[in-house]
């Protein structure tokens, strides 16, 4: 493994991207046993191909099987399909995904501390709802985001990306979820996967949906964390304004 591979497998569980002028910069998502020396296997084909491994995310570990996020530097973008041949040389390992980095500053843990303080920092309700939207589709990197009202009041879909699924989607989905009891809150295929968690006080629930990758135990545990902090700080904006309208309290 070359002297950087070796930097960045130290950081595990933070991609530490850097930008580096004159390289493309890609997120490979990949299965490989969870045995000592695969990682190492799978960094040495990378740099076989002139490849550098600048960062390392580990989304689960299960029944002897990791899924990571490696971030790769290529000196040519057209040398991604010989990487991930190489790649899958190695004895168990099979590769789900791999897509251009697009921002090489990105940095997911750092993401998730800046999304955590403006939910904090709203306020407001709809200045709240507006922040999980905006940012958990960046930390949790889904296609669209939705909160909608689980408490039978009416109120339907609260706040939704532009290119979310229309409300009627949305509360059939929930329904049907919540019957079930589906494992880990989510239903999801080979091609799209949904997740949802819901927010207890606030009796709403935040969903969020892509295509393309199912979501990984630390993506679920991110949006719960995620759902605990917004529905912590409606509490206290439904507080506020309750003792707004009756200072005696």
């Amino acid at each position: 493994m070359c002297s950087r591979a070796r930097r960045a497998s130290e950081t595990v569980g933070s991609h530490g991207v850097r930008s580096v002028l004159g390289v493309e910069t890609f997120v490979i998502r990949m299965w490989l046993p969870d045995r000592p020396g695969a990682l190492g296997q799978v960094a040495s084909r990378i740099g076989a191909v002139r490849g550098d491994v600048v960062g390392i995310d580990i989304l689960e570990r299960d029944g002897g099987q990791a899924v990571d996020e490696l971030v790769v530097e290529l000196p040519d973008g057209t040398l991604v399909d010989l990487l991930v041949n190489e790649v899958r040389q190695v004895d168990g390992v099979a590769v789900e995904e791999v897509r251009p980095l697009a921002d090489a500053l990105h940095d997911p843990r750092l993401d998730a501390l800046e999304a955590a303080a403006q939910l904090v920092g709203a306020d407001d309700v709809e200045e709240l709802l507006a922040a999980v939207v905006t940012h958990s589709r960046r930390v949790v990197g889904a296609s669209w985001v939705a909160v909608v009202d689980i408490d039978e009041r009416g109120d339907g879909v609260l706040a939704a990306s532009a290119d979310a699924p229309n409300a009627a989607w949305l509360e059939a989905f929930l329904a049907g979820s919540r019957a079930a009891e589906g494992v880990n809150r989510g239903r999801g295929s080979h091609r799209s996967d949904v997740i949802w968690t819901p927010m207890a006080h606030s009796g709403l629930a935040l969903v969020l949906g892509r295509q393309g990758m199912p979501y990984r135990s630390r993506e679920r545990r991110q949006v719960a964390a995620l759902a605990r902090v917004v529905d912590t700080r409606l509490r206290d904006l439904h507080g506020a304004r309750s003792r707004a309208r009756h200072p005696s309290r």
